[in-house]
């Protein structure tokens, strides 16, 4: 059965469906579909979770194995099948369609994957999904229904922005769902639920300023210290505002902690990164980052950025740009490396 992805919450609050397929090339709205059935499914007691990745190597049977497989902790089982390729192969094609003909009860199967193409609407394969479960298809958007989504995004978030600041925020972020997403964010933090024009968000997603705490990112990431406090030091200068640093850097905080959980998971270091759409460049700070932070480092500097948040709400004695600075230090490269 079709679904459009606006129909999606409605329906979870109605019945489960045994099996939902997921197919988009837009990121965001794929994730946030997941994420949405992840939530309902977990909320009606399946709390056993299964993920399994079709990359090299991977076997088809695991599937089977896991619709018959029964946990000790839980009587309803969620199995995460994320299929990148779009393709399952003929091993593939013929798992899915066994599965599809016998799906197995206290069982839920999403499958996530990227856009596929049109020859493959037609297999059989996908014919069984269709037949046994919801297909949902993902689309970049664009004119109205951008303005529409960045209309709900905002709403969500508890902004109240003007429809001639909603039109001006699609023209600068021009269907970029994830700029979107960070630029509505941003907002949120400066202005909270006063209402936003048409001026502010011009205003706002032009400051030049959100470069260099993107700047100060990098440098936090590669353990530059020495360049991120002096970075630090100028948006301090500059009047930035305080809250945009502390959620750049909690950001890339919780990113690290999250591809850490995901690789102790098992899951292939290439698709977490594709996952959490990180392209190359990113892919090689993420990386320094990764192999000098542990985890209680990060949750440190996440603890730290959250009495820096405090400190700007005036909740918590003492400066906050000297807490943020502790935050980068905490990056920095151990003696043998470079700052």
């Amino acid at each position: 059965m079709r679904m459009k992805l606006e129909q999606l919450a409605g329906a979870l609050k109605s019945n489960l469906a045994a099996l939902y397929f997921i197919t988009g090339d837009e990121p965001l709205q794929l994730g946030e579909a997941a994420d949405t059935i992840r939530l309902a499914v977990k909320n009606k007691g399946y709390t056993s979770r299964e993920v399994l990745t079709v990359e090299k190597g991977f076997e088809w049977n695991e599937l089977g194995v896991e619709a018959d497989s029964f946990s000790i902790f839980a009587d309803k089982k969620l199995i995460d099948l994320r299929m990148p390729s779009g393709k399952p192969g003929a091993e593939g094609a013929k798992a899915l369609i066994n599965y599809c003909e016998r799906v197995p009860e206290d069982t839920i199967l999403i499958i996530t994957s990227t856009k596929l193409e049109k020859s493959s609407l037609k297999t059989k394969w996908f014919q069984a999904i269709d037949q046994a479960g919801v297909v949902i298809q993902v689309w970049p958007l664009d004119g109205a229904d951008l303005i529409q989504w960045l209309q709900r995004k905002a709403q969500k978030r508890g902004l109240q922005i003007e429809h001639d600041g909603i039109k001006a925020l699609a023209a600068r972020v021009e269907g970029n769902l994830l700029a979107a997403s960070q630029e509505i964010e941003k907002l949120y933090i400066l202005h909270g639920d006063a209402p936003i024009s048409k001026q502010i968000i011009e205003n706002a997603v032009a400051d030049n300023a959100r470069f260099d705490v993107f700047k100060l990112t990098d440098c936090v990431l590669s353990g530059r210290v020495a360049r991120a406090v002096k970075i630090l030091n100028g948006l301090k200068s500059e009047d930035v505002a305080a809250p945009i640093v502390v959620w750049a850097l909690a950001r890339e905080t919780r990113l690290l902690i999250q591809i850490q959980v995901d690789l102790k998971q098992g899951e292939n270091k290439q698709l977490v990164f594709k996952k959490h759409r990180l392209w190359d460049k990113r892919q090689q700070l993420i990386n320094s980052a990764l192999s000098r932070m542990k985890i209680n480092k990060l949750q440190q500097a996440l603890v730290l950025s959250a009495k820096a948040d405090r400190q700007i709400k005036g909740q918590e004695m003492g400066d906050c740009w000297e807490t943020l600075l502790s935050v980068c230090v905490l990056f920095r490269v151990e003696s043998g490396g470079t700052s």
